[in-house]
């Protein structure tokens, strides 16, 4: 089969791979679109340490089953589907209480890392165990289903926040979770959500994806406009996306006193921490780790337009072009949020 495979860091090779040999619980997938992961562009280049070349890259993707393993139910050939980025082991302890996102046995598509090497979806077979599969809608693209994944991420993260009617939340970064993550927030209710981000054009696009205000961050005085929205107490919830020590800091300062505030951005590996500011406010602090059964609820949303991801596609290209894509997303001197490469 056809491959990008990542070589070396940032060094890409389109060529035959072997089509993967499906497992008893596994089915063989033949893939018709998947998108590019900040994720995978940041690991391209060694600094997440978890794409070790070499690596097929790729988990957030969509196609059709052609082959089914012996073990398998309930599926059958020529089936729509997409499927869980973490493959997880349905027998743990955390997989038996739904927290399938800690799985013990936990591995995800696409990363290579010390523990372990699971190629991914940048290929034209990718094989995935049943369990984590789910089907398309009649009326989805297999370019809206790819972005399944990190629409489950969004609703995980707001489903932690328990965000809900009436609430004030604040978004801190407006990439492409960020986006999502607005749209989940007034999905679930919220009335008002305001983002803010360095990129007016990101900014212009929260806007249009929900957003009732958007604050450019290099202006600065968002803890400001914060107050001033909301009577002087600060947002009920603050997502941030980013992951650096500056957006941790505005996200924590813009919350009110016992607000929540959820971490799922992870640039930095270590960042600076207002303790005292968390501890004297009783501030709730939690992470937010991929998505624990969301996928069903992000096909719904997507299919009823109250996440749209056509305003985030930008740009559906052949595989063997990938290369390309990776390095111009990598260089970030366009306004790229979403490229989906096709097999």
């Amino acid at each position: 089969m056809k491959a990008l495979t990542l070589t070396a860091y940032k060094e890409f090779q389109f060529g035959e791979s072997p089509v993967p040999t499906i497992q008893p619980d596994e089915v063989l997938v033949k893939v018709a679109a998947c998108g590019i992961c900040g994720s995978d562009v940041h690991g391209m280049d060694g600094s997440s340490g978890r794409r070790i070349p070499p690596v097929i890259m790729g988990h957030e993707a969509s196609g059709t089953i052609v082959e089914i393993g012996d073990q398998v139910e309930n599926w059958t050939k020529g089936t729509r589907v997409t499927f869980d980025s973490t493959l997880y082991c349905g027998q743990c302890a955390w997989c038996a209480d739904g927290q399938v996102n800690l799985c013990d046995n936990r591995r995800v598509l696409g990363v290579s890392c010390g523990d372990y090497r699971q190629n991914g979806a940048f290929a034209e077979y990718v094989a995935v165990p049943a369990r984590v599969l789910y089907a398309i809608p009649e009326n989805m693209s297999f370019e809206q289903a790819a972005f399944a994944e990190p629409a489950a991420v969004a609703l995980h993260a707001v489903n932690r926040a328990q965000a809900g009617p009436g609430q004030s939340a604040l978004v801190v970064g407006a990439g492409i979770i960020g986006l999502l993550i607005i749209q989940a927030l007034k999905a679930a209710g919220c009335s008002k959500v305001y983002a803010t981000d360095l990129s007016e054009a990101r900014l212009d696009l929260a806007r249009d994806l929900g957003a009732d205000e958007v604050f450019p961050a290099k202006v600065g005085g968002l803890k400001e406009a914060m107050l001033e929205r909301t009577d002087g107490q600060g947002v009920d919830i603050a997502m941030e996306v980013v992951g650096i020590s500056p957006t941790l800091t505005a996200a924590i300062e813009c919350v009110r006193k016992g607000g929540n505030v959820g971490l799922v951005g992870n640039l930095a590996q270590k960042t600076d921490f207002p303790l005292q500011l968390v501890v004297t406010r009783e501030l709730s602090i939690f992470g937010c780790c991929a998505s624990a059964g969301e996928y069903s609820r992000a096909l719904e949303e997507i299919a009823s337009g109250r996440i749209r991801v056509e305003p985030l596609t930008s740009a559906i290209r052949p595989l063997e072009e990938g290369a390309d894509w990776f390095q111009r997303l990598y260089e970030a001197k366009e306004n790229l949020i979403k490229v989906i490469l096709q097999p």
